[in-house]
């Protein structure tokens, strides 16, 4: 299996009946990854979670949209990469998944009424370890749809990219 260097959005399959649908989410033989830990957010319209990351016991993601629609929005932080603080941006529905590798600072936006997000995770979160950049950072310009997002007191004391650029030496 070659190795993945960005983002990508994962084919789910579903199978439909007169019940209903089945799809698979995560199929081991598919990634160089293992889910070890599962978690669940509900967002409402406007909300804007992130820019994370983990500095140490960093976490290779694979996101489903559960429900609703949601702006994905990612940024490369391996500084010896040619993609250094390349954003990439995933418009996703209901029954979409993306798989973002560890070095790649992850947030989304809800679109619709609300939207609930399924994060399977390689590592479990390491509290001490927890950072992000500021949703609206200067340097980076994520084009977000909100004007007056809805974030948690963490998202609103990130420290910049351009911090993060001066004082961490890579993902």
């Amino acid at each position: 299996m070659k190795k993945i260097t960005t983002p990508f959005l994962i084919s789910n399959k579903r199978f439909f009946d007169k019940r209903g649908f089945f799809q698979e989410l995560y199929l081991k033989k598919n990634f160089n990854t293992s889910a070890n830990f599962t978690a669940i957010a509900f967002s409402k319209k406007n909300v804007i979670r992130g820019m994370h990351f983990q500095l140490k016991n960093k976490q290779t993601k694979i996101v489903t949209v559960l429900s609703g629609t949601i702006l994905d929005v990612t940024v490369n932080l391996k500084k010896n990469s040619k993609n250094f603080g390349k954003k990439y941006y995933f418009l996703m529905k209901e029954g979409q998944s993306i798989y973002i590798p560890n070095f790649f600072a992850h947030g989304y936006e809800c679109l619709s009424k609300n939207a609930t997000i399924l994060y399977h995770l390689d590592n479990y979160r390491d509290v001490k370890h927890e950072s992000g950049l500021p949703f609206n950072d200067k340097d980076l310009k994520i084009k977000w749809k909100t004007k007056k997002p809805i974030l948690s007191l963490r998202d609103k004391n990130h420290f910049s990219f351009k911090e993060f650029k001066e004082k961490v030496k890579t993902l």
